[in-house]
């Protein structure tokens, strides 16, 4: 097992990784910006080590500064979280090369997975059911217009690289397919450094369904179930749950089956997530894999009793995993609303200082946070400052939970998005379980019943 590792993250995932090493008997190195010295990541960790000024290029995205505090510091191992450099080929190739153990997938399949069109034809020869599309990177205007006539509009052109939502574009007719790819092509060149763009068929609200899977060294993996993510604004996910409404214990074996099979035919370890679309007839359709620890992942870990990120080390440092597919069990339902710093109308950030805070407790109740009363929320970070989970005996008994969890729940300074989860909680549709991907555009385009303006805090 591993002596020290170094957290190359920020925010409530350090954290997270400082309480599953804590318990492993693992000592933990933070790294921070000049904008995080006063972070509650930096003050638990055993070590510290400032990486670099505020601006996230020069800091939390500068890999030769986090090798270099690792090594300074004589940590084993690497665990980079979610976001910034969790699915780096890069780093994972350079922590190899340093003897220095990442935590996380070989670097040979994050690059496979990390390029979309590439991960389409691998999961297509592994049996798992993909969309109509292209094979690779469109080539020329020429083919792609009589691509998308062939499978049938809409279709949606998609950037190889990168994810939420950048470089991609939704085309209903052929007028607008040129256009639709010159802009996908620069938005994704600006945002990955890549304009390789893609065709697939485009399904209209579908639900976004992904499963959890865990991969040793050893030859073994296993699926944790799924989690439904189709609340979403933007392609950027605001309320999880699992398991999905949707899903019979009978599609869940099935679907998990099959995850399995691909993970295998791909040689994954670590942890990592099969994303799917699920389209109104129940077909599920291969969408891409996040070569990385999920930041709903604590659904998953509510349900199941597994604690993934423990896992993760222990597959990094090696060990098999702590469990067969068969002592994988599933009780209750888990949702998890992500609590950002935004206006709760106009979605604009809303940076500042904190200056009360207080979270839930009770039963059933787990806050993730690095948020505290009198600390100041960064301009230069992702606006997430909480995620509040809930555990019950069944949907409804969740979602009773969650609704009682944000009502108790107190942040003044800023804005904040809980009066948005507070109506979506008492949505007809959402307690019913009918979700899909436009449920936001639809939910947003009404009314509020409170017949005003939302709350701007709680």
């Amino acid at each position: 097992m591993f002596k020290k590792i170094l957290i190359a993250n920020r925010g409530e995932v350090a954290l997270r990784i400082i309480f599953a090493c804590r318990e492993l008997g693992i000592k933990t190195v933070a790294v921070f910006s000049e904008a995080d010295e006063n972070s509650l990541h930096v003050r638990f960790a055993d070590e510290d080590v400032c990486i670099g000024p505020a601006r996230s290029a020069d800091s939390y995205l500068n890999v030769p500064a986090v090798i270099s505090a690792a090594e300074i510091t004589g940590a084993d191992a690497i665990h980079p979280g979610y976001g910034f450099l969790s699915e780096s080929a890069y780093l994972a190739e350079v922590c190899e090369a340093c003897h220095i153990r990442f935590i996380g997938p070989d670097p040979q399949v994050i690059r496979l997975m990390g390029d979309k069109a590439r991960a389409r034809r691998v999961m297509k020869k592994a049996g798992v059911p993909i969309l109509p599309g292209s094979d690779g990177p469109i080539e020329s205007e020429d083919k792609a217009l009589k691509l998308a006539k062939d499978i049938g509009y809409p279709v949606i052109v998609k950037a190889t690289a990168g994810g939420g939502g950048r470089g991609m574009r939704v085309v209903r007719a052929p007028a607008e397919l040129s256009h639709a790819v010159k802009t996908a092509q620069r938005e994704a060149e600006a945002a990955f450094g890549v304009a390789d763009v893609y065709i697939e068929k485009y399904v209209e609200s579908p639900r976004h369904i992904e499963f959890q899977i865990l991969g040793d060294h050893h030859g073994s993996v296993i699926h944790l179930g799924e989690r439904e993510c189709s609340i979403q604004r933007r392609h950027q996910k605001l309320i999880e749950e699992s398991p999905s409404p949707a899903l019979s214990e009978k599609m869940r074996r099935k679907m998990g089956g099959i995850v399995i099979d691909a993970a295998k035919a791909v040689q994954y370890t670590n942890a990592g997530t099969f994303e799917f679309l699920m389209d109104s007839e129940g077909r599920f359709y291969f969408m891409e894999a996040n070569t990385r620890l999920q930041v709903e992942h604590p659904v998953t870990e509510m349900v199941t009793g597994i604690d993934i990120v423990k896992e993760q080390i222990r597959i990094a440092a090696g060990e098999r995993l702590s469990f067969k597919q068969s002592e994988v069990t599933f009780s209750g339902h888990s949702i998890e609303c992500r609590v950002n710093a935004e206006d709760p109308e106009t979605f604009v950030p809303s940076p500042g200082v904190i200056h009360v805070f207080s979270v839930p407790g009770g039963p059933g109740v787990r806050v993730e946070t690095f948020a505290h009363s009198e600390c100041t929320i960064s301009p230069f970070y992702d606006s997430m400052i909480a995620k509040i989970i809930v555990h019950g005996r069944d949907r409804s008994e969740a979602i009773a939970r969650m609704r009682r969890a944000l009502e108790m729940t107190v942040i003044e300074g800023i804005k904040t998005t809980i009066p948005l989860h507070l109506r979506i909680l008492n949505d007809p549709d959402f307690v019913a379980g009918k979700l899909s991907t436009s449920f936001m555009e639809r939910f947003l385009s009404r009314p509020s019943t409170s017949g005003g303006r939302l709350a701007e805090a709680v």
